[in-house]
Formats: C-alpha cells, structure tokens, sequence
C-alpha cells in the first residue's frame, strides 16, 4: 500500500482546501439554517459557488460530469470538505445524493441516468433512499422489509411507511426499497410529485446538517412504472451492498473532516487561553487529550485509507468498510468529545462550532448500521474464517 497522493491530487487538495476555508465556512453563521438542515435556498448558493469553483460532484463519473475521483482521492477531498458542516452539502457530496450517485452510476439504465441522475449530479435536484421502517419493519436488520410493491399491468403500487428518510423533504425523486410478491426485494426509481408519496412530517434529530432533515413517508396507492425498477427485479438486497460499502467509507471520511475541525478549535483554545499561570495546553491532562486526538485521528485516516485502497483494487470491501465505519465512527467521536472538554464552556455552546459538530456527529455510530450491528457480522465471518481453517 502506498498512499502518496499525485501531484493532481495534491492540488485540487489545497483547491477544495482554500474554497472551505473562503466560500465556505464564512457562511456558517447564515441564519438560513434550521434544525433540519441548511434551507434549499443556501443550499442553492452553496451549490453554485462550488461549481463556479469547478468543484462540484467530483466522486460522480466522467461521463456524468463528475472527476471520476478514485476512493483513495475521495478520502483526500471529502476530508477536506468535511471540515466545515456546510462543505459536503456544497460540494455535492453529501448523503443521501452522494451514495445514491454512485449507485445509479452502476445500476441505473441508460435513460434512468439521464432523467434521474444527471440533474443530481448538475446539483440541480436531490434525492432520498427510502430503506428504514418503523417497527415491526426494516431497521439494522433489512430482511424485515414491510413496505410491497405488488404488479398491476404495466405498473406497481406500492404502500408502507418509511422513517428517517434523510433528504425526504424537498428530494426531486426517491429510490425505495420494497417487496414484491415473491417475496424479494426491489429498488424502484420514483418522483416524490406523484400522487401517494406523501412525506408526513419531519423527525427531531440531533444533528442539523442535512438539507430535507429526516422525514417519516408514506406509500399510499404509489403507482411506478416497471420500467422505474432500478436494476433487476428481486435483487434490491444485492444493490444495497453496491451503495453501503463505498457509502458508509464517505461518511468516515466526511466526519474524519469535523473531527479535525474540532481538534484545532480545541488546539487554537489550548494555545492561548492561559489558566493557572499558564496556557490551557501546558497541563497535562489537556495535552494528553490533545495526543490523544492526534492518534486518534491518524488511526482513522489509515483505516478509511486501506479501505479505499480495497475498493480501488475492485473488491468488494464489506468487511473493511464495516471495520472503518466502527474505528472510525467510535474515534472521531472521542475526538469530538475531548474537545468539547478542552473548550469548556465554549464546547457546549452555539458560540463555537464544535458544540455543533459534536451533535452533528452523534448519530454516525447509528447511521449505515449501529456499530454493534457491525461488530456481529465481523464475528460471524471471524467465527466462519476459524471453521474453514480447523475443516482444511
């Protein structure tokens, strides 16, 4: 493994770098943001910013617009973009659009892309990805899939009730999972105008980072086209891991970008606050917190590094990408937590950004599978590994 960046990653590195820095984070004080994420509007002028900027979608392929960005470049640039909440929406590479982008690019037919994706790609529209269900449906575990989708003619209707559905309010179209009467589960491709999607209210979550919020849906009498399907009939479950693995990486990267925004807030404070008779970073136990972040973040970067590395070598990547998703998840969030600390009252007010990082970043052990979910399916394949070997 060799992670040396090439010269022209290096650059649009210190390009996206400058653009946060100067386009960006100057506008995380706009009053245009709310409890369920920056307004469509700021969202709007975010996104043109960055295309003036030449720096939107990068990740999407060549043929739809995109850099066509390899994963290990992906690590580079959606770290850089992570270091302001605001960066991953104006680039474009946020959740849902971001994993849905990379999805359809492999999934989606010739047409579906065309109407569908190249909007999103163009920063035009959003989407959602309507997956999870109130109980008794689909959670950490998808084979509980309650949501149908049943063939009438030269369509399906498709009724259930989905929940935090990030995006929802505001997407232009939503890729939902639903099964069909064999039992199987489908993707299908809809737009949110048409009669029976009905977004019912918005969810009070922690986090304020995603444009749409999280919104609870529901499929009344939803009639979609068969042509819609995303894929092929019945193999909903197979495109999942398409989109989750590259998906899940991105969110390590994104918030690998938060955690060393909130590192050097709490270094910046460490250096010049001064408290008993010296500065705040000279005590131990503050320096050892700053250590530790460091290791922390180093750890990170190196796990979510080898993983792009796999899925640039074209594997699959389900078991790096879980191992990622829980170091990272878990470190970053005792960076955030340290921080806080280091700041004192600072780190628990709107007065500085990382109390709003630190709350924007709770539900990542949570989102892409709760780490413990996680940690199961790596026991199961350790436990399956040690059975083959002892069967040799």
């Amino acid at each position: 493994m060799n992670f040396e960046l090439s010269d022209d990653i290096k650059a649009l590195q210190a390009k996206v770098r400058r653009f946060i820095t100067e386009e960006v984070m100057p506008m995380e004080s706009d009053s245009r943001q709310t409890p369920h994420g920056p307004t469509e509007a700021l969202r709007d002028e975010l996104v043109a910013s960055a295309r003036k900027h030449g720096l939107l979608t990068l990740h999407a392929s060549q043929e739809m617009g995109g850099a066509g960005l390899s994963h290990v470049a992906k690590a580079v640039i959606f770290e850089e973009a992570g270091y302001s909440p605001l960066g991953p929406t104006a680039m474009n590479i946020h959740a849902p659009d971001e994993g849905n982008v990379h999805l359809m690019d492999v999934v989606a037919s010739e047409e579906q892309k065309e109407r569908w994706l190249r909007p999103m790609v163009e920063g035009k529209t959003r989407s959602c990805f309507a997956m999870t269900e109130p109980a008794p449906g689909a959670g950490s575990d998808p084979s509980m899939l309650e949501t149908t989708a049943v063939r009438d003619g030269d369509d399906y209707v498709i009724n259930g009730e989905k929940w935090f559905i990030t995006g929802a309010k505001g997407a232009s179209f939503a890729i939902i999972m639903a099964k069909t009467e064999d039992g199987n589960a489908t993707m299908f491709l809809t737009d949110t105008s048409r009669p029976g999607f009905i977004v019912e209210r918005l969810m009070d979550v922690m986090d304020s980072c995603f444009t749409g919020g999280h919104g609870v849906v529901r499929f009344e009498n939803l009639r979609v086209p068969a042509t819609n399907i995303l894929g092929e009939l019945g193999k909903g479950f197979r495109y999942a891991q398409i989109r989750l693995a590259p998906a899940r990486l991105t969110h390590c990267m994104r918030w690998l970008g938060a955690a060393q925004r909130a590192h050097d807030e709490a270094c910046q404070y460490a250096r010049t606050r001064q408290s008993f008779g010296k500065r705040l970073g000279e005590h131990q136990g503050v320096g050892f917190m700053l250590a530790d972040n460091e290791m922390d973040m180093l750890t990170t970067r190196l796990s979510i590094l080898h993983c792009a590395w796999v899925l640039d070598k074209g594997e699959r990547g389900n078991r790096e990408s879980s191992m990622a998703k829980v170091i990272s998840s878990e470190a970053i969030w005792r960076v955030i937590d340290r921080s806080v600390q280091i700041l004192g009252g600072q780190g628990v007010s709107s007065e500085n950004i990382v109390e709003r990082i630190f709350k924007d970043a709770r539900g990542f052990r949570i989102y892409d599978g709760p780490n413990e979910v996680h940690r199961m399916s790596l026991a199961r394949k350790i436990i399956a590994r040690e059975a083959d070997k002892a069967e040799r």
